[in-house]
């Protein structure tokens, strides 16, 4: 068969979506693989979809009116997509359609059934699943029928879950268009659905199966519970077998219908065991086929299994690929580094490249491989220990692997697994030049950065970046740089954990600790509070401000009266911070010198929220709590049996918490600043590339490795195909939720509190910041979109060091990701801001506006209202 508007599903292969859609391609596809049977049948192309947009031009001016309305406007969206579909089904279809339809089913037996099925040009892809989201027609008998459902399936393009789908995912109408597959129906005993992962836990060694009576409609609709089984290694290792009460039949003039399923059977397995092995052991053979895990959906008749459709599972998160079939553990970096969104592949490789571990990619993340500090009893301790301290959550999700019986591999003690590789434990002595000497060695090593990179270009600068990414490690591995961050750590640890034990005192650290000197990143939040002491005075800056939307806004700032003094204000704060942005542990994310229309919002919050002087009141005032904190407690301390011992090691471990604990936030400063140079150097490079078109736009470098990036600067040419590719992968990876702790077998884990002292109805998290507050929680999810006021609780995903400037002006904080010693602790401390992190969900379960209670020592969150 050789039409325009008709392909044979033979015809067709998982290359030609764009002509039979996704699920036709794929039909195609299965058609291919050897002991795969399909029913046969054709696709009605999306030729025939265009043709049919074309003869109907208003469609064109409602696509206008579709695309302009907010994701979120559900009425909007019903109404429009309503009318859409409507237009579809007026249509009349062309003569030579119809006629090529007509002669395919000819060839087929014109007066048989068929199953007429939408097939989207985006759907069933590997990157997004639209399953449901289109039309599927069963048992439709005669050319005038399927003519009037191949319409229908059209028209469902535009169904209001579709269209929100798309807009959600930021996908252009316009570029999706609608193919239909007709088949011959197959009137099967028992029908479902082969999962080839589990879908719940992401297992790859575990199929799941799902089968009732009849056609799968009746366990797609929700009619009835399905059978459900588990197969692993060839064998079934669980069955629940369901009370199956109805089942959808086929009707012999057409359509299909309910039937009762007779008493005796209802309780009788829609599989047997053999055939469930037997269906697993084809959706193996077409999981390979696909390279990715499947959704498969399969009909059983007398002669054995036909399958109608498979898709990939798009929900799962993937595995880090190793090349070999052992067991390994992993643990998500993006929750340590308080950045969980997915990453671009230049970044992804800088960070590879410029750390102190191994690290392994999936789903645009980054994973540390703890595997073999799992299997040694030794390390496993230390390890469990230092990320328990960290975030319990990890620390619950690896002994939930532990608990796996023989996942993890034995080994012979290799050692102790506290701190990482190149720590030392050696003590240093409290005294505070070795942070300013560790702070100056990092800046000289910047400025040679600086210098040595500016006559670097072409394949001589990625040699460059290659050496500088060695000495960029060497200062991540100083000795001191390491002890002075143990030293800080150990300190609020030992207080916390003997004074509470001494005088029943709780996170006595948090207090301890308020304005400790060398925290750069606590000293940015308030150096922001001194920019709007400069702007505060002059109203046409203010008003100017508020309407900023160009990055170029600091020119036209200049010219109103108080602008220049603004302008140096701004400018000395981006000479100092500029580097750092939300994310910026991938180097392709906007920095703020970059974007500086990111800070307008906590400058203008700052403006209306606070009096002159802000900045260094509230540094006075929490040095000053700190210092009467430590008299209060040395002065308890005193008055216990051996006081005078117990006073004199706490007044140590003060003094040594405040001249150490601040420096904890100094080397990812480092890191960042060290970033920005190199990304300066790289898009220059990505500017003379796109000027001489290599490349179509600067930021296509963005999706190369560095060692790609090397190579197209070397020889002038670049895959666009793969620069498309990657674009859709990074799209797709937005989807997708990191866990905290993955495995090889593809199962996930994020752990849990195993906790008994939360209210009924509380938040469970963990707390990092003393002291309860109530507060309107405000859901922030871009730091430039903030608005905040005094009194507000900020509720996000995640704080990286970015969003620093917006904690000066809140009274709490909430947060779905985190640990005792991720920046945004630290920082909620340094403020003496109550604070509770690692509260699943927190984003999703609190509104933005409701009043909620923050208990940050004991960690919870009470929602109001």
């Amino acid at each position: 068969m050789n039409e325009q508007y008709v392909r044979d599903l033979e015809e067709v292969d998982e290359s030609q979506a764009g002509v039979a859609g996704g699920k036709g391609a794929n039909l195609g596809a299965l058609l291919r693989i050897e002991g795969i049977r399909v029913p046969g049948g054709f696709c009605v192309t999306t030729d025939a979809f265009r043709r049919m947009m074309a003869l109907t031009p208003s469609i064109e001016e409602q696509l206008d009116q579709l695309s302009r309305v907010d994701p979120d406007d559900r009425q909007a969206i019903r109404t429009l997509s309503a009318r859409i579909r409507r237009t579809i089904e007026a249509i009349t279809i062309p003569a030579e359609l119809a006629a090529a339809v007509s002669r395919a089913l000819t060839r087929l037996g014109e007066q048989g059934a068929y199953a007429v099925r939408s097939s989207a040009t985006a759907e069933d892809l590997p990157t997004a699943s639209f399953a449901g989201q289109q039309d599927t027609y069963l048992n439709v008998v005669g050319p005038t029928a399927v003519l009037e459902h191949v319409r229908r399936c059209w028209a469902s393009l535009f169904t209001e879950r579709a269209v929100t789908y798309r807009q959600r995912q930021g996908i252009d109408h316009r570029t999706v268009h609608m193919a239909v597959v007709v088949q011959q129906m197959v009137f099967p005993h028992a029908a479902g659905i082969l999962f080839t992962a589990d879908p719940v836990t992401g297992n790859r060694k575990v199929a799941t199966v799902d089968a009732g009576f009849g056609l799968g409609e009746a366990l797609v609709s929700g009619l009835v519970n399905p059978d459900v089984f588990s197969v692993r290694d060839g064998e079934v290792v669980a069955r629940t077998i369901a009370a199956k009460q109805r089942a959808v039949h086929a009707l012999s003039a057409g359509g299909t219908h309910e039937v009762a399923i007779d008493p005796q059977r209802q309780e009788q397995p829609a599989l047997t065991d053999a055939q469930v092995v037997e269906l697993v052991r084809l959706g193996r053979r077409i999981e390979a086929h696909f390279g990715r895990p499947q959704d498969i959906e399969w009909c059983l008749v007398d002669d054995g299994f036909r399958i109608v459709q498979s898709r990939p599972i798009t929900t799962l998160f993937p595995v880090p690929e190793t090349g070999d079939e052992e067991n390994r553990v992993y643990v998500s970096v993006g929750h340590q580094q308080m950045m969980t969104d997915p990453m671009k592949p230049l970044g992804l490789s800088l960070w590879q490249l410029t750390a102190m571990v191994p690290m392994h990619e999936a789903g645009g993340r980054l994973f540390v491989d703890v595997t073999r500090r799992l299997g040694s009893p030794t390390s496993r301790t230390g390890l469990l220990d230092l990320v328990g301290r960290g975030d319990p959550l990890v620390r619950d999700a690896l002994e939930t692997v532990l608990d796996r019986d023989d996942f993890v591999p034995s080994l012979p003690d290799a050692g102790p697994g506290g701190p990482p590789a190149g720590s030392a434990a050696a003590p240093i002595e409290t005294d505070r030049a070795i942070v300013t000497e560790l702070i100056e060695r990092s800046e000289t090593s910047l400025a040679a950065l600086r210098s040595d990179i500016r006559t670097k270009t072409g394949p001589a600068l990625f040699d460059f970046l290659l050496e500088a990414f060695e000495e960029h490690k060497r200062i991540l591995s100083d000795p001191p740089s390491l002890q002075v961050i143990m030293a800080g750590m150990e300190a609020t640890w030992w207080l916390n954990d003997k004074l509470y034990e001494w005088l029943g005192e709780q996170n006595a650290a948090d207090t301890l600790t308020l304005s400790a000197p060398d925290n750069v990143t606590s000293e940015m939040g308030l150096a922001l509070l001194d920019v709007a002491d400069v702007i505060r005075p002059y109203p046409e800056v203010v008003a100017f401000l508020q309407g900023v939307e160009d990055e170029g806004f600091l020119d036209e700032l200049a010219k109103l009266p108080g602008g220049p003094q603004a302008c140096e204000a701004i400018e000395a704060y981006l000479v100092r911070y500029g580097m750092r942005c939300a994310g910026e542990i991938d180097i392709t994310r906007p920095r703020w010198r970059e974007r500086p229309t990111t800070l307008v919002p906590a400058i203008l919050d700052n403006v209306r929220n606070f009096t002159p002087g802000a900045a260094e009141r509230r540094f006075e005032e929490g040095r000053e709590k700190a210092q009467k904190k430590a008299e209060e407690v040395l002065s308890r301390l005193r008055a216990l049996p051996d006081g005078d011992r117990k006073a004199r090691e706490a007044k140590r471990m003060i003094d040594r918490v405040r001249t150490f604990i601040g420096y904890r936030e100094y080397p990812k400063y480092g890191i960042v600043s060290r970033y920005f140079v190199y990304k300066q150097a790289l898009m220059e490079e990505a500017g003379r590339l796109a000027r001489a078109g290599v490349l179509a736009q600067e930021e296509d470098v963005f999706y190369l490795t560095f060692q790609e990036f090397h190579e197209v600067v070397r020889s002038h040419r670049v895959d666009g195909r793969l620069i498309r590719q990657r674009k859709e992968a990074f799209r797709s990876y937005h989807a997708l939720t990191p866990p905290r702790v993955l495995t090889s077998d593809g199962e996930t884990f994020n752990g849990a509190y195993r906790r008994d002292d939360v209210p009924t109805g509380a938040l469970a998290g963990l707390p990092v910041s003393a002291g309860t507050v109530e507060g309107r929680a405000r859901v922030v999810l871009d730091m430039a979109r903030a608005d905040l006021e005094a009194g507000d609780i900020l509720v996000t995903t995640f704080t990286d060091p970015s969003w620093t400037p917006v904690f000066v002006g809140i009274a709490g904080l909430v947060t779905e990701v985190g640990g005792l010693m991720t920046h945004g602790a630290v920082i909620a401390r340094e403020y003496g801001l109550p604070a509770v992190v690692g509260v699943e969900g927190a984003t999703r379960l609190i509104r933005d506006g409701q009043r909620i209670r923050v208990h940050g020592g004991d960690g919870y969150v009470e929602i109001l209202s």
